[in-house]
């Protein structure tokens, strides 16, 4: 008996927990309680471990490269009808350019409304059933949009695109509070860095494709981006990951629902944050000087060519991802997100009131480079404010951010368009086509002293 005695030291004894063929050898790589059995879940290199991160890098980086692709499309659409659509107005309707100036101002209007009405619904519904279905389902409409535009027999289709395409484009608030689950502290605000690179490069892209395409076919800028929305819903079907734990969802409620609510709300509740929205709101005005009127600004003074909007427009992009994608990473980490905003806005300012007084066409390239430093700015508030809320609020405060977005839609083309006319008219008794840009860059520094104010209120 000797052999099954559990203090026998003979290695071989089957009782002797030493034995190295008995499965509860602490040192036995099968024992099911060692940590480094391959088949244990708490093994730091099992990929299934509850607390190991491994997998989840890779997902994480698919899942932001899916966002920024999903936020560049959706505002590549907008782009694509700046150049594109004074055209295809005349060609559907039969009418002349300033007869289709006005059916511009209108189309704007319906897209800016939908998103504003939809934005808060939107980012509610992903706080309650999670972020995944709302963006797939806003991508696929985003598709129908695109065809919708592409085959529109009349003026009247391109109404129920757009009106498509404002409903599908205020997911937009899904997508950054997508970003704001998977992110953390500094790195929370370079993502967003990466949302912003992607709005910028989408627009400024879309302009680009819109000139160059239009020379081939008028429709087939609409063609593509629809093929490009299409590719990515059916991508992000099969990649895209849930970023929201159900542990972490609400109920929809309509009060919340309700855009000009929920951002009273937020007002109410957090005045440094009411702040900040402030402050963003304002800028997403001023920025619609450049968005929206620097085709018709550089066709009046320098008497440039759609070819060379198109070109101005990547080199734009470009500089707006290498200081988006990645600038920000190394900047709000080193000096801080509240510098990085006051900086970017100054950055601003200095940007729009060059290109106000430029010249000659080649120093516009130069003067984008300050301006596009301003996108250091936005990333940085929207990673300071989502840091102030909860996680099951994440997709109502950036519903507000969308909310504004709309409002700076309807408010920014129609303002800055009217000063343009307005100091380009015949008979002006001054003739300043810059004045649009100086007017922003006052609405800078006045987005800058509210910024400022709000971090003494924090």
């Amino acid at each position: 008996m000797k052999y099954f005695n559990i203090y026998n030291y003979n290695p071989y004894n089957i009782c002797n927990i030493y034995n190295p063929y008995n499965p509860y050898n602490p040192y036995n790589p099968y024992n099911p309680y060692n940590i480094y059995n391959a088949y244990n879940i708490y093994n730091p290199y099992n990929n299934y471990n509850p607390y190991n991160n491994t997998m989840a890098k890779p997902t994480q980086s698919a899942a932001l490269g899916f966002i920024f692709i999903t936020i560049f499309i959706d505002v590549l659409g907008l782009g694509i009808i700046i150049p594109v659509l004074p055209k295809l107005l005349q060609i559907l309707g039969h009418i002349n350019v300033n007869r289709a100036s006005e059916y511009i101002g209108w189309l704007t209007f319906v897209y800016a409304a939908m998103q504003l009405i939809f934005a808060s619904v939107m980012g509610n519904l992903s706080d309650r059933y999670g972020r995944r279905p709302i963006l797939l389902i806003s991508l696929f409409g985003f598709g129908i949009d695109y065809v919708v535009m592409a085959f529109a027999p009349t003026i009247a289709w391109l109404f129920v695109g757009r009106t498509i395409a404002g409903i599908c484009g205020a997911s937009s608030s899904t997508a950054t509070a997508y970003i704001a689950d998977i992110s953390t502290g500094s790195k929370r605000a370079a993502n967003f860095g990466m949302v912003g690179a992607a709005s910028a490069v989408g627009l400024i892209f879309g302009i680009a494709l819109g000139a160059y395409l239009f020379a081939i076919n008028i429709r087939l800028p609409f063609m593509a981006a629809g093929g490009f929305a299409f590719a990515n819903g059916l991508y992000g079907l099969f990649v895209l990951p849930e970023s929201l734990a159900k542990e972490h969802r609400r109920k929809f409620e309509w009060s919340r629902a309700n855009p000009f609510l929920s951002l009273q709300r937020i007002y109410k509740t957090q005045p440094a944050l009411a702040g900040l929205l402030g402050a963003t709101a304002i800028v997403y005005i001023a920025q619609k000087a450049v968005e929206y009127l620097l085709s018709s600004f550089v066709y009046e003074k320098f008497n440039w060519t759609p070819a060379s909007v198109g070109t101005l427009g990547i080199f734009i992009g470009v500089v707006l991802v290498a200081i988006q994608g990645f600038l920000i990473r190394y900047s709000v980490p080193k000096f801080g997100q509240p510098r990085n905003i006051i900086a970017g806005l100054i950055f601003y300012a200095v940007g729009l009131l060059l290109i106000a007084f430029a010249s000659q066409g080649w120093m516009l390239y130069l003067f984008m480079v300050p301006y596009c430093l301003g996108g250091l700015s936005g990333p940085a508030l929207q990673g300071l404010a989502s840091a102030k809320v909860a996680k099951n609020a994440q997709g109502e405060l950036q519903g507000a951010f969308a909310i504004l977005n709309s409002i700076s839609l309807i408010i920014g083309p129609l303002l800055f368009s009217y000063v343009f006319f307005f100091f380009t008219k015949n008979g002006s008794a001054v003739y300043f086509p810059g004045a649009p840009y100086l007017l922003a860059a006052i609405l800078m520094l006045v987005s800058t002293f509210i910024s400022i104010k709000s971090f003494k209120k924090a």
